[in-house]
């Protein structure tokens, strides 16, 4: 029976053909997309170990070793994007070399990534190369690269000399895995728990469509085929025997979809390597496929088409003469509606009982998510039932009746047809829910942020932080110091806006010649202010008079300084390339502008992936609605071209066709759009506390956009009316 399963698939004419095309090319896009949803889990995780070497201070096992590095991670700003340092000096001939380098640098000697030597190249020394003594030796290699266009950079100095700085550390071993703690502060991207948790929602329920399109294109030409197996019932074969050769004629399609859909994959890899969505590209080699993945897709897949073909033949092996009487299908209860309250009901649940850990979180709302994709698509026959009855009971015209008394009559076949689009809205919706809300909570605003002020924070006990050559420095105007209070004097309890108590000092003179957005009571000499004399945005208020004279602020440490340039790239570049050489810190100095891009530039990575879920979601739903409605077409002609004997004409049968498709389409899609944003919302409540934040008009451009793209695929399947309706089709064989 396999081999006339196969036989019936590979030989059976051109029908047979095209039907083995069709369902191929579907599965090929949604297997594709599923396998790049998987593959990203994995790159995640890769990308997060690339940033392991920079961060091998923090782990304690790491100091352990023979001749050991005197080693200080750094941050630097180049442009708009931050970049990593590493100043290191070798301490004997066994001392431990970073990935990507074929030696340690000598001092007077550095490596830089290519992102970084290319913005050497272009840029003038006193903005950006003489932050790097000596000469570039040469360019580090991918290993030591978290994304292609990484800044990196890795000096050379003597062991007397990089010693004697604050920061400075020992290590025997380079580390290979992120540390399970930062002991003072590690360089990284976006927390690879987060982005993993929205991941695995992603690629989960990505599932469902791909469950929803194998289940629509398994069905194609589903009349016909009852027919024929029927009637092998009829002459002797078992329900066996037919299961048989039906799982055959899945599987052949499901194993040809499945490689197309690895080579879909393969296609895209690059293309979607080089999305940002954790802050910065991956490399392609990062999307790789394990053993795992390619096992359970590879039998995964042709196992649900296997499922899907036994399920659609239950008429068939219960009765053979089923087919033939099409008995009526009993309509959809209300308890339909039940798992979709559940669903909602189990994400409101871990509102105030977060479980503690990322595996605990993935396991919580992955369950209530699936329940509610599941409830959405088993209460859609119910709600496409009571949409059908109260459209009928107002038709105004011919078309409208056909199209509710069908659709009430058989609602499941109805909702099967935008079942696809209905899930891929919904995941939609939660993904652009969640991600906007994240992106919109965290990310401030950039274009109110100064771009004037470089702040420099100090450590230490200095009380004259300030290089000698900054206030010569071409574009500075001028240079203000906080400074830390004595310990005798307490901090106020003034709040400003609910951000914090100003816990620094500064000179009301400099105050006043700083574009502050707070200012000196009248009179004052020294005033409470934060370290960087910035208020909290909005804020414009009157910063607490601290009880001290400007005459003795000198002789206390200094907290941070402040170099007020007139705001040009080149001028902010240099004062910054003046300061670095001068206080080789840890950190940086940065406007605050820059500050708030960096946050922004991460958290627009989430809204990347938010589009990718979108166009994901609506591409494998949009191949689902066009096999479904060919199916459906292909399925009816005979009652069609029956109506057309009886003198309906063609123009009515169209629009009984698109009320047939609209009407759940619109209804489903609205309660979707809805249940969507309430799942978004309990999620963010559950797990960050926060509220949702309403998606942008983009967002329903899209929804709309892709209700339209729904509509224009039901639009190009209405000239088929013509040619597959007629008397020919109408008289019995």
């Amino acid at each position: 029976m396999i081999r006339f399963g196969l036989r019936l698939t590979l030989a059976g004419g051109r029908e047979a053909l095209v039907r083995l095309v069709v369902i191929s090319v579907a599965m090929a896009l949604g297997v594709g997309m599923l396998l790049t949803a998987l593959a990203g889990l994995g790159g995640v995780t890769a990308q997060a170990d690339r940033y392991a070497w920079l961060n091998s201070a923090n782990e304690p096992a790491a100091q352990q070793g023979p001749d050991p590095l005197w080693w200080q991670l750094r941050t630097d700003v180049v442009g708009d994007e931050v970049a990593a340092r590493i100043d290191l000096a070798a301490t004997g001939p066994r001392s431990p070399i970073p990935p990507g380098l074929d030696r340690l640098p000598a001092p007077g000697e550095y490596f830089a990534s290519p992102a970084l030597a290319e913005r050497l190249a272009g840029s003038p020394a006193d903005q950006l190369g003489d932050r790097y003594p000596g000469r570039l030796a040469g360019i580090l290699g991918d290993a030591a690269l978290p994304a292609p266009d990484a800044l990196i950079a890795v000096v050379g100095y003597s062991p007397a000399e990089l010693s004697q700085r604050p920061d400075v550390a020992r290590i025997g071993t380079i580390s290979a895995k992120p540390p399970g703690h930062c002991r003072t502060w590690c360089f990284s991207g976006v927390d690879p728990a987060g982005v993993k948790l929205i991941l695995a929602v992603v690629a989960a329920a990505l599932i469902f469509p791909l469950f929803i399109l194998i289940a629509t294109t398994t069905r194609l030409s589903a009349t016909r085929r009852e027919q024929r197996f029927a009637a092998m019932r009829l002459v002797g074969g078992t329900p066996r025997q037919i299961a048989v050769v039906a799982a055959a004629e899945a599987t052949v399609s499901a194993i040809a979809g499945a490689l197309g859909g690895f080579a879909v994959f393969f296609a895209l890899r690059g293309t979607v390597a080089a999305i940002p969505f954790t802050g910065a590209p991956m490399f392609v080699s990062d999307l790789a496929l394990t053993v795992p993945i390619v096992l359970g897709v590879a039998l995964g897949v042709p196992a649900l088409a296997v499922v899907a073909a036994l399920l659609a033949l239950r008429r068939v092996q219960i009765s053979p003469l089923g087919v033939t009487r099409q008995v009526r299908p009993r309509p959809p209860r209300a308890w339909r509606i039940v798992p979709l309250v559940l669903g909602l009901a189990e994400l409101a649940y871990f509102i105030g009982r977060r479980p503690p850990t990322t595996n605990g979180q993935v396991a919580a709302y992955l369950s209530g998510i699936f329940l509610t994709m599941i409830g959405l698509l088993v209460a859609g026959p119910w709600l496409t039932m009571a949409g059908a009855r109260l459209v009928a009971r107002r038709a105004g015209g011919t078309a409208s009746l056909i199209a509710a008394r069908r659709l009430a009559a058989n609602p499941k076949a109805g909702f099967r047809s935008v079942s696809g689009l209905v899930i891929a809205l919904f995941v939609t919706t939660v993904a652009v829910g969640i991600m906007g809300s994240i992106a919109a909570g965290r990310s401030p605003a950039v274009p109110d942020a100064d771009r004037t002020m470089l702040i420099t924070m100090i450590r230490g006990k200095q009380t004259d932080p300030v290089p000698d050559a900054l206030p010569g420095t071409p574009g500075v105007r001028e240079v203000a110091v906080t400074r830390q209070p004595p310990e005798s004097m307490p901090v106020p309890p003034a709040e400003i806006n609910d951000w914090g108590f100003p816990s620094s000092l500064a000179a009301c003179a400099d105050i006043a010649r700083m574009p502050s957005n707070g200012r000196c009571a009248p009179g004052a000499e020294v005033a409470w202010t934060w370290h960087d004399m910035l208020g909290p945005a909005g804020w414009n208020g009157t910063w607490p008079t601290a009880d001290i004279s400007a005459a003795a602020l000198p002789a206390l440490r200094a907290d941070a300084f402040i170099t007020l340039t007139d705001g040009t790239p080149a001028s902010v570049a240099r004062a910054r390339t003046v300061i670095e050489n001068a206080l080789p810190a840890a950190m940086p100095p940065y406007t605050d502008a820059e500050g708030r891009t960096e946050d922004a530039r991460v958290f627009d990575g989430w809204k990347r992936l938010a589009d990718v879920v979108v166009l994901a979601s609506l591409a494998i739903a949009g191949c689902s609605l066009a096999v479904s409605i060919a199916g459906g077409l292909s399925e009816r002609k005979r009652p069609f071209s029956m109506l057309r004997l009886t003198g309906v004409p063609l123009a009515t049968l169209r629009q009984v066709v698109a009320l047939e498709s609209v009407a759940p389409l619109v209804a489903a899609s609205a309660v979707a759009l809805c249940a969507g944003l309430l799942a978004a919302h309990l999620f963010l409540r559950a797990q960050m506390n926060m509220s949702l934040q309403p998606p942008g008009l983009a967002f329903y451009a899209v929804v709309l956009t892709g209700i339209a793209a729904s509509l224009g695929v039901i639009s190009l399947t209405l000239p088929l009316l013509r040619q597959i309706t007629g008397p020919e089709v109408a008289r019995n064989d």
